[in-house]
């Protein structure tokens, strides 16, 4: 499978592949902040949710990914599931770009509402959903949504749900 690619600078935003697995997985571990999940999850995430996902690369190394899905009970929504920048990127707007990029493509058509979930220390990401809210002048809602008490192990904060919306494509053309 040949990668979709864009350029942007130094930077190369693309569908990620099989083969950006095990790239994802070390960048995903290395952030320090988000749960990381088996190397095989990452593997497959690349493989079938590639066109709700993306990997950036610069010279050769995995700077950015996000991964994303279109949710199946609301086919207008994409899901944000994790959102990862090396430390060498944070605080340029990466993830930002990577949502534009996301939200551009030709299989987030119908997509008018994007969704993620955000603990309550993450900070990081509060900003960026609420930013990208902003940014595309629309709303961003936040409900309770999974508790600790949720999950199995111990120590997992509170889930807050990001709902940014409605989303208009022409907004999303001119600002990214």
């Amino acid at each position: 499978m040949t990668k979709t690619k864009e350029q942007e600078g130094e930077l190369r935003f693309s569908k990620p592949t099989k083969d950006d697995g095990a790239e994802v997985w070390e960048l995903i571990k290395h952030t320090g902040v988000l749960d990381l999940n088996s190397s095989y999850s990452y593997l497959m995430w690349c493989e079938i949710f590639s066109e709700t996902s993306i990997v950036v690369e610069r010279e050769g190394n995995t700077v950015g990914f996000i991964s994303g899905f279109i949710h199946p009970d609301q086919p207008e929504t994409l899901f944000i599931w994790q959102v990862a920048v090396n430390e060498s990127e944070r605080g340029s707007g990466l993830a930002t770009r990577m949502l534009y990029h996301l939200l551009k493509r030709e299989g987030c058509g119908e997509v008018n509402h994007v969704e993620a979930t955000v603990s309550p220390s993450n900070t990081a990401s509060q900003q960026l959903f609420k930013g990208l809210a902003k940014k595309l002048r629309t709303k961003c809602v936040i409900h309770d949504y999974f508790t600790s008490n949720d999950f199995p192990k111990e120590g997992h904060e509170d889930e807050l749900l990001f709902k940014i919306g409605p989303i208009q494509k022409e907004k999303i053309l001119v600002e990214g």
